[in-house]
């Protein structure tokens, strides 16, 4: 992959190394591979496939800055002390050290941070599902390698929606390993919010510029936007925030808006294959029909080929619980579910659906709740037929 992406830079022309260059087939290709390195050290890692795929993004744009300074850092190499341009087999060799340096020396500690990141990420993500209900506790690994700045902060314990947690969260630091418990709080009494904002501040004074400063969960990413690729005011970009009109004459900044096309191309085109895949998993409950409580009485629940397209489309955005691998059995799901309600439309609809019922059901050791909906078919004669099937799941409902 290193020595394709060499063979991009080798072709360029010019005194300057164009940007465009990061939109190259050998240079994209790098950037993927080193995401994907990335993103497998937390693929058993249970969490939403939002948040997996909120992830997965951050590990392709971090993966995309640092390749840009390995490409800034190679072109000077492409001619000699005399000024004239080099074979491509002395500047590869030239070029040994950078892959070297980026590729083996910091990658090392890059995945480990990437993996305490993601790990915390799905902690955090199931600490919201409980609220302030618990106390978080801040522990260390208590062994000899445990640095002295972090267990001070060991026992620090706070309510999740304290302030505290957006910026001390571990990961910490290269290799950090502290970790983030849930604790009743009849049993361990809170930190006060200044003495742990002090015991922080303290524990990463080392930190002068606040890389670290990062909650993984709460930001859904995997490495904060300022880190050693970037320049401080990235901490506050548009383009991090998902807004793209604001666009620096900035070559770090050029970058990264390229970066994040480069994302988008992929990141539609893997999901036009998943979605398929998945699509054609949920075919067998075309044909079955499941019997439900429906208020009262008995009535039968299938699917459709709309609802499925909407459960696939609508439900990962609203359940942390659901997960694409679930899809296929949601018909067992149904047949478990508990009824809680029955509700009209609140306004007219496109599909069609007149009305709406909901069920309680348990996944994964935690509720989700199960939308069906109810459209009404009239014959030519007046007689009105119902057509239920499931529609969306949800972690909650109003």
């Amino acid at each position: 992959m290193f020595n394709g992406m060499m063979k991009a830079v080798y072709k360029t022309e010019g005194a300057q190394l164009s940007i465009d260059i990061l939109s190259t087939p050998q240079v994209r290709e790098f950037i993927k591979s080193h995401a994907s390195a990335l993103d497998s050290s937390f693929e058993q890692v249970k969490m939403s496939d939002a948040m997996r795929k909120r992830l997965h993004r951050s590990d392709f744009i971090f993966s995309g800055i640092k390749t840009f300074h390995e490409l800034n850092e190679a072109f000077p190499s492409l001619v000699d002390e005399n000024g004239e341009r080099k074979s491509f087999e002395r500047f590869l060799n030239d070029v040994r050290s950078i892959d070297q340096t980026y590729n083996a020396n910091y990658l090392r500690a890059e995945y480990n941070f990437v993996t305490a990141s993601a790990e915390m990420a799905a902690k955090w993500e199931g600490f919201m599902q409980d609220g302030d209900r618990y106390n978080l506790q801040y522990r260390t690994q208590k062994d000899d390698k445990v640095r002295p700045e972090h267990a001070a902060l060991d026992g620090v314990t706070l309510p999740p929606s304290d302030p505290f947690w957006a910026e001390f969260y571990p990961p910490n630091g290269w290799n950090c390993r502290c970790t983030v418990v849930q604790v009743r709080k009849s049993k361990y009494p809170a930190t006060s919010h200044a003495e742990a904002m002090r015991l922080g501040d303290e524990a990463l004074q080392r930190d002068s510029k606040g890389i670290f400063r990062f909650n993984p969960g709460l930001e859904q990413k995997t490495v904060p936007d300022y880190n050693p690729y970037t320049i401080r005011r990235c901490r506050d970009c548009d383009i991090n925030k998902r807004k793209f009109a604001f666009r620096p004459m900035n070559s770090l900044c050029e970058a990264c808006a390229i970066i994040n096309e480069c994302y988008n191309d992929l990141s539609k085109s893997e999901s036009a294959v998943v979605k398929k895949h998945y699509m054609r998993e949920m075919e067998p409950l075309l044909t079955k029909k499941i019997s439900v409580n429906g208020n009262g009485h008995p009535m039968n629940v299938g699917f459709s080929k709309y609802g499925n397209k909407h459960l696939y489309a609508d439900t990962f955005g609203r359940s942390s619980v659901l997960t694409k691998d679930d899809l296929a059995s949601l018909d067992s799901l149904l047949a478990g579910a508990k009824f809680i309600k029955k509700v009209a439309k609140s306004k007219p609809r496109r599909d069609r659906i007149e009305r709406f019922y909901y069920y309680e059901a348990e996944l994964h050791g935690r509720k989700v709740y199960l939308n069906v909906g109810e459209t009404d078919i009239i014959s030519r004669t007046g007689k009105i037929r119902h057509d239920r099937f499931l529609y969306s799941i949800t972690d909650a409902i109003q």
